[in-house]
C-alpha cells in the first residue's frame, strides 16, 4: 500500500513547538513500521494521485486560504477512489464552523456562537450585551491560525466593524464571547487516535495576548484530564469523530462545565513529542483503519 502523509507548501508562518517537525517525526515513526508512506503536498500539481492508495491529512494549513482550490482537490480524490483520513464527508463538514451548530444541535455544549453571514454589515456594538461579555472574539467561518481574528472591546468595536465589514464582503464571520477562563487557566486539548483518547494537554497564551496558537507564543503543558472532563470530551468523538484516524477536541472549563471551542479533524497540530505512547497509538489506530 502507498500512503499520502499530505502537507502543504511551507512559506515560513507556522513554527513548530517542538525541537523536530511533528511531520517528519511522524513520517519516521511510520516508516520504521516498514509502511510505504511519503510527504506529498495537496496542491502540487506534478502529483499523480494515482499511485497513491490511501491519503493521510496531516499538515494543510494553508487550505482555508484556498478553500474553493481544497474542496476541488477533495472532489479529485473522491472521482478516483482514493480513500481519505479522516473521510472526505467529515472533512468538508468540519471545515466550516457553521458546524458548530450541529454539535449544539446533538445536545452537546458549544461556545456560544453567532454567524454573520457574507455581504452583511454589522456594528460590533449590537452584540456585547446578546453574548454577555465586554469582550469579543471575531473570526472567519472558514480559517485557522488567528487569520482575520480579533479579540474586540466596547472601546474596539467602531474601528473593527470597519474593517470586519470589508471582509465581510468575501466570506461569513462568527462571533463568539471571548472567555476569560482561557486566559486564566488555558485551552484544553484533548487527542483522540481512532476513536481512542491518546493525550491531553493545556495550552496558554503569552502574557498581554490571547491568541495560544504556538506561532504566537502560546506554550503548551501536558497534562492527565480530570475524568468528567475526558468523558464529555469522548462524546463529540463518539458522535461526530467516527472513522476518524485522529481528532482534537479543544475547549475551556467555565463554571465547571465544559465548553467545545474547536472539533478539529483536518490539520490539528497532534503535540505527539508530549506523550511517550502518542506515535505508537497513532499507528494503532491506522492499522485498524486500513
Amino acid at each position: 500500500m502507498n500512503i499520502a502523509l499530505v502537507t502543504y507548501q511551507d512559506k515560513g508562518a507556522y513554527a513548530s513547538p517542538t525541537a523536530e517537525n511533528e511531520d517528519d517525526s511522524l513520517l519516521k515513526f511510520l516508516q520504521s513500521k516498514n509502511l510505504k508512506i511519503e510527504k506529498v503536498i495537496w496542491n502540487d500539481p506534478q502529483v499523480i494521485w494515482e499511485n497513491y492508495d490511501l491519503a493521510i491529512l496531516k499538515s494543510p494549513w494553508d487550505y482555508f486560504d484556498l478553500v474553493a482550490d481544497f474542496y476541488n482537490w477533495l472532489a479529485n480524490l473522491e472521482g478516483k477512489n482514493i480513500r481519505l483520513l479522516n473521510p472526505i464527508d467529515i472533512v468538508k463538514w468540519n471545515a466550516d464552523k457553521h458546524y458548530l451548530h450541529d454539535i449544539e444541535k446533538a445536545g452537546l455544549k458549544v461556545t456560544q456562537s453567532i454567524f454573520i453571514d457574507k455581504g452583511q454589515k454589522i456594528n460590533l456594538q449590537d452584540y456585547f450585551e446578546e453574548l454577555r461579555s465586554d469582550k469579543i472574539i471575531v473570526k472567519p467561518a472558514v480559517s485557522g491560525g488567528s487569520k482575520n481574528t480579533f479579540k474586540v472591546t466596547t472601546s474596539t468595536a467602531e474601528e473593527i466593524s470597519t474593517k470586519l465589514n470589508e471582509l465581510l464582503q468575501e466570506e461569513d464571520f462568527i462571533l463568539q464571547p471571548f472567555l476569560t477562563e482561557i486566559e486564566q487557566a488555558g485551552e484544553w486539548s484533548f487527542l483522540f487516535f481512532g476513536g481512542k483518547f491518546s493525550h491531553a494537554l493545556l495550552k496558554k497564551a503569552k502574557s498581554g495576548d490571547f491568541r495560544v496558537q504556538h506561532s504566537f507564543g502560546g506554550t503548551i503543558h501536558p497534562q492527565q484530564p480530570p475524568k468528567h472532563l475526558l468523558t464529555t470530551a469522548q462524546q463529540y468523538i463518539d458522535q461526530f469523530a467516527k472513522n476518524c484516524l485522529y481528532a482534537r477536541v479543544d475547549g475551556a472549563v467555565v463554571n465547571g462545565e465544559f465548553l467545545l471551542m474547536e472539533l478539529e479533524l483536518i490539520e490539528p497540530f497532534l503535540f505527539l513529542a508530549t506523550e511517550e505512547k502518542a506515535f505508537e497509538n497513532y499507528y494503532e489506530a491506522l492499522m485498524k483503519l486500513v
